[in-house]
């Protein structure tokens, strides 16, 4: 499965922040991976995955050498991959698998979820970006954004909106208009966390 898959099968993508060198191998990464699995957080997501009923099997996270410019994605069916090309350091898997595990959740978890309604896929955008450590304020110096006040809530929105947009069935304009209209629900929800990590 190469990057572009998460494209033709609706499902989602999450952007690399930056990207340091060439990557690591496939097979070193499907060695970080197997590192991730035993952080306090990605065993949490995977446990409660388990406990609703979600199906994983030994396929279900993988390494791969992906083509676009991506850290990895989760595809209905498919399970999540980590781009190991764009792979340096063994935060950057954690942090690729626990937003993509709380895709997995969503998907799971939400009744109805369609990746190519752009408020649903805004929503899960959202809680990934809140609710991984994506947006924590180490993370966005190391991007080169300096602002104190409001970080997290601008980051989150500056990346769901770039994830949506990457779906071929929102626009811009459409990836605004459901970002902005489910925010407050989808910021405030929190599981399978009891409050944001």
């Amino acid at each position: 499965m190469e990057g572009d898959a998460a494209d033709a099968k609706g499902g989602t993508e999450s952007f690399p922040s930056t990207v340091y060198g060439d990557g690591v191998s496939v097979q070193e990464c499907q060695n970080m991976i197997q590192r991730s699995l035993r952080t306090p957080m990605v065993k949490f997501l995977m446990e409660n995955l388990e406990k609703s009923g979600c199906s994983i099997g030994d396929g279900f996270i993988k390494a791969v050498d992906c083509k676009r410019k991506i850290s990895g994605g989760y595809v209905r069916g498919g399970g999540i991959m980590v781009c190991s090309n764009y792979m340096n350091m063994q935060d950057e898997v954690n942090q690729v698998l626990i937003h993509e595990l709380i895709h997995a959740y969503d998907d799971c978890t939400a009744k109805n979820l369609n990746w190519a309604n752009c408020a649903h896929h805004a929503c899960s955008e959202i809680r990934a970006g809140h609710l991984s450590g994506d947006c924590h304020f180490k993370r966005e110096l190391l991007r080169g954004y300096m602002k104190l006040r409001g970080h997290e809530q601008d980051c989150v929105k500056r990346r769901v909106m770039k994830s949506v947009m990457a779906n071929p069935h929102c626009s811009e304009t459409a990836a605004k208009d459901a970002m902005e209209a489910v925010w407050e629900t989808c910021y405030n929800d929190t599981r399978p966390f009891d409050r944001a990590p």
